[in-house]
């Protein structure tokens, strides 16, 4: 008996959908990174199961997301991890994809230096926003000032620890790479302490990802694409930290590098994916030097997983 043969499904390409959202967003307008998740837990978008927030890219994706569709509940979670809770998502609703790494040993034999080599999956899942799951407790929104790090002060505890050389005075705020430090005018002239924090944690940010310290930067005068791709980053990472603070991150030069930033996303669909890594390393660093923070994120423990237990809906890819 002969069987009919069907037309193979063209296998989807995450890091193009992906891209897709974030340039569309970028093209109306919609800065992904600008929201502030409306300050639930820390303003981050969380996973309601396992109480860690999410990171990298899948901050912008479910931010942006939350920001579009849902409310000011950070809440996300798996079908399978509702189900465990005995929750159940409603039919007819549509999931949000998300992306995490999971490493896999080349070899059970270190290297000379004492390292184990491994590659990197990075797989697709999907996760349902709390609204959409029917049995899910309510969601308490935290008391303003419950939490020590979120408040515009935050910002002078992270200058303070972190050793950075910060000179006030000028009209200007700049990271300067051959002197390593960076430039804020007087506080005074800032609207608000929220203006400063905002301010104070983009220069920061630059300062981070000099090559003194994590090595994020290409290099490259300011205006080129290579210092554009450094703001991309920046920015980014100075939004997540805003965020964590409780602050709106309002990051005011986004238009001078937007068709650049376009352009890079448009040609490799996985430099947004780059950028995003990058960016959390940035915010990890500065937040870093918090340690009321520092401490919560060591009791949470940090997993290479962005959202582990969501494989029975996932695809793999090569990570980027």
């Amino acid at each position: 008996m002969a069987y009919k043969k069907y037309p193979s499904q063209p296998k989807r390409d995450h890091y193009q959908e992906v891209t897709d959202q974030i340039v569309a967003a970028l093209e109306q307008g919609i800065i992904p990174w600008r929201r502030t998740w409306n300050q639930g837990a820390c303003g981050m978008p969380m996973n309601c199961t396992t109480g860690r927030f999410y990171r990298g890219i899948n901050t912008l994706l479910l931010g942006l997301a939350q920001a579009i569709s849902f409310g000011d509940d950070p809440r996300w979670c798996s079908y399978r991890q509702a189900q465990a809770r005995g929750w159940q998502v409603r039919g007819g609703e549509r999931g949000r994809t998300i992306v995490f790494y999971k490493r896999i040993l080349k070899s059970q034999e270190a290297r000379d230096d004492g390292s184990v080599p491994y590659f990197q999956l990075l797989r697709f899942s999907t996760v349902f926003h709390a609204s959409q799951i029917e049995g899910i407790p309510e969601y308490i929104k935290p008391e303003p000032g419950s939490v020590s790090w979120q408040t515009p002060e935050a910002i002078d505890t992270i200058i303070d620890n972190s050793g950075v050389d910060v000179r006030y005075g000028g009209g200007q705020a700049f990271y300067s790479p051959s002197t390593d430090r960076v430039q804020m005018p007087v506080r005074e002239v800032f609207e608000s302490p929220e203006a400063f924090a905002q301010t104070a944690a983009h220069e920061l940010g630059h300062y981070a990802a000099n090559d003194r310290r994590l090595g994020i930067s290409e290099g490259g005068r300011f205006g080129s694409r290579a210092y554009a791709a450094e703001e991309l980053r920046v920015e980014i990472g100075s939004a997540m930290v805003c965020s964590t603070l409780g602050i709106d991150p309002d990051i005011s030069n986004t238009a001078a590098y937007l068709a650049n930033w376009l352009e890079r996303l448009k040609n490799d669909n996985r430099e947004i994916f780059r950028a995003a890594a990058d960016a959390q390393r940035i915010a990890d660093y500065l937040l870093g030097f918090h340690p009321d923070y520092a401490a919560y994120i060591a009791g949470q423990g940090r997993e290479e997983a962005d959202d582990k237990g969501t494989e029975d809906d996932s695809e793999v890819q090569e990570a980027a």
